[in-house]
């Protein structure tokens, strides 16, 4: 059977993911959780792909990010793939395939979707199980949207810069957004849609416009 053809967009939003082959651990260490946002970092800048926000699990990777030409998101995540699979290969003298197949893009076709997205990336630790409050979890852009906390790797949204005048404003406007979990009903609509690659803009936040006018 042929490859799906996939969107490549620029300019539009997308969701990604990356998973282990066999969902095995593709984190073995911090360390190998700063090589890759290294490396991420590095072919994102050259590439010309902003990244918004963005969780590393144990064994699977979550990213929002907006590429800047048509090739900017395929050429950064063969890059990344590449060099970081040797270096897991390399430092754990391994072999063999380190992820399941190419990553999995979904565009973000409604602009208010976006939040949608960047809140289902940085609540995956609390869902996982793993903390009880985002902010607990370090591998994640949540601190950079929601306090401030210094990170290279985050360009922010011109949406999420609408929230609110002020830094500080735009922050606590995330937190509120951050503070409940996303419905059953929207878990499943992304994750549906992450697995086949379509588009998907007919989430709607039911309370994001009152929870940002009362900051």
């Amino acid at each position: 059977m042929a490859r799906r053809r996939r969107l490549r967009i620029a300019g539009v939003s997308h969701h990604v993911i990356q998973r282990g082959n066999n969902r095995m651990e593709i984190f073995r260490s911090d360390d190998d959780r700063e090589v890759f946002l290294a490396m991420l970092r590095d072919a994102s800048t050259r590439r010309r792909l902003e990244i918004h926000s963005y969780a590393l699990m144990n064994n699977h990777v979550h990213l929002v990010v907006t590429p800047r030409t048509t090739t900017a998101l395929e050429k950064t995540m063969q890059s990344v793939g590449f060099r970081y699979a040797r270096h897991v290969n390399q430092c754990y003298a391994r072999t063999g395939t380190l992820y399941e197949g190419r990553y999995r893009a979904m565009v973000i076709d409604t602009e208010r979707y976006l939040f949608t997205c960047m809140r289902y990336v940085e609540l995956n630790p609390v869902r996982a199980g793993l903390v009880s409050r985002p902010e607990a979890y370090y591998w994640t852009s949540y601190m950079a949207n929601a306090f401030g906390a210094p990170d290279a790797l985050v360009t922010p949204h011109p949406l999420y810069s609408s929230l609110a005048p002020t830094p500080a404003a735009r922050q606590r406007c995330w937190r509120a957004v951050c503070a409940a979990a996303l419905p059953a009903e929207e878990l499943d609509r992304v994750r549906a849609a992450v697995h086949r690659g379509d588009a998907l803009g007919a989430v709607v936040l039911p309370d994001i416009d009152k929870e940002v006018s009362e900051i």
